[in-house]
C-alpha cells in the first residue's frame, strides 16, 4: 500500500498496536520485515501508521507474534480494513487534524464519557454555546471560520442523536454550568438543552457541586472513547498548546479509575437533572 502523507490517529493506533505485540513477542523490525518479504523501513511505516497493512498481512504477523487475543485480533483486523470516509473529510484542510481524529473516534466508539469543569461537553452544547465559545477563544477568526467550527461541533453530536447512538456518560462540575459562556438566555437555553438529553435512556448527565468536601479532582478533565476491547479505549486531553490523544494500557487505567472516582462524588441523575432545572430557573 503507497505511503499516507498524513495518517489519521486512528490509523496511527493501528501501527502502535501492532509495534507492541511485536516488541511484546521480543521480536526485532527486521524479523517482521523477513515474515512479509519487506524491508525493515515498511515495517515502521506500518508500525507508524504511514502505510496501511492488509487483513492477510496483519494476521501473519499476529500468529508470529502469538497473539492468542481473539477479539484484539478481530479488532485489528476491522480497523486495518477500515475504509470509512465519514462527515469529518468535509473538514479536512479546513479544521486542525485533532478534530477531526476526534470525529472519527467517537464515530467507531463502543461508549463515551466526558468530565469537565470549565466548559460544556462539546456533545452536549448547544449552537449558540458552540459560537459564543470559539468567538471568544478565537478573537482573530473571521466569522465563516467560526461557522465552520461550529458546523462541525454540531455534527459531531450525531453520535449522540443516530438511530443507534452511543451510550455516553458526563461528569460535569457546576463551574461549566454556571459561567456564561453567552449571556442568559444562551445560558438558559444550554441548561435546558443538557436537561433534556439527560432524559434519554442512552445519556447520563451528573454534576459534581461545588459544596463538595476533600474534592481535588479538578484537574481530571477529560473525553474517554471506549474501543472494541479495553486495550483499546483512548483519552483525549486538551493543554494550551496541544490536543493529546492517550492510548498506554497503564494510562489508560490510570484514567478508568479516576473517571470512576470523580463519577462517584457526583450527584445522582435524577438529582443533577433536578440542579440543572433550578440553575435555569434562577437565570
Amino acid at each position: 500500500m503507497p505511503p499516507r502523507r498524513q495518517p489519521t490517529a486512528r490509523q496511527v493506533r493501528l501501527g502502535a498496536e501492532l509495534r507492541r505485540l511485536r516488541e511484546a513477542a521480543g521480536l526485532k523490525a527486521t524479523e517482521a520485515a523477513s515474515l512479509l518479504g519487506v524491508n525493515s523501513v515498511q515495517v515502521s511505516q506500518i508500525e507508524s501508521g504511514v502505510a496501511g497493512v492488509s487483513e492477510e498481512r496483519l494476521r501473519r504477523l499476529a500468529g508470529h507474534y502469538a497473539c492468542a487475543d481473539g477479539e484484539l485480533l478481530a479488532a485489528l483486523s476491522a480497523m486495518a480494513t477500515d475504509r470509512t470516509r465519514g462527515w469529518w473529510e468535509e473538514y479536512r484542510g479546513v479544521l486542525p487534524d485533532p478534530f477531526l481524529d476526534l470525529s472519527e473516534l467517537e464515530h467507531h466508539a463502543a461508549f463515551r464519557w466526558d468530565v469537565d469543569f470549565l466548559h460544556v461537553p462539546g456533545l452536549l452544547q448547544t449552537e449558540s454555546y458552540a459560537r459564543a465559545l470559539f468567538s471568544y477563544v478565537n478573537p482573530e477568526f473571521s466569522s465563516d471560520d467560526i461557522e465552520r467550527w461550529v458546523e462541525h461541533r454540531m455534527q459531531r453530536r450525531v453520535v449522540i442523536e443516530r438511530p443507534h447512538p452511543v451510550p455516553y456518560v458526563a461528569v460535569i462540575h457546576e463551574s461549566a454550568l454556571r459561567i456564561r459562556v453567552g449571556d442568559r438566555p444562551r445560558t438558559r437555553s444550554q441548561l435546558v438543552r443538557i436537561a433534556e438529553m439527560s432524559e434519554a435512556d442512552h445519556v447520563t448527565v451528573r454534576v459534581i457541586t461545588f459544596d463538595l468536601d476533600h474534592f481535588g479532582g479538578a484537574g481530571s478533565a477529560m473525553v474517554y472513547a471506549g474501543g472494541p476491547v479495553p486495550r483499546l479505549d483512548t483519552v483525549l486531553r486538551d493543554s494550551p498548546h496541544a490536543t493529546g490523544f492517550i492510548d498506554a494500557e497503564a494510562q489508560l487505567a490510570h484514567f478508568r479509575t479516576l473517571f470512576r472516582r470523580v463519577e462517584s462524588v457526583a450527584l445522582p441523575p435524577e438529582h443533577s437533572r433536578d440542579f440543572i432545572h433550578q440553575l435555569t430557573k434562577e437565570l
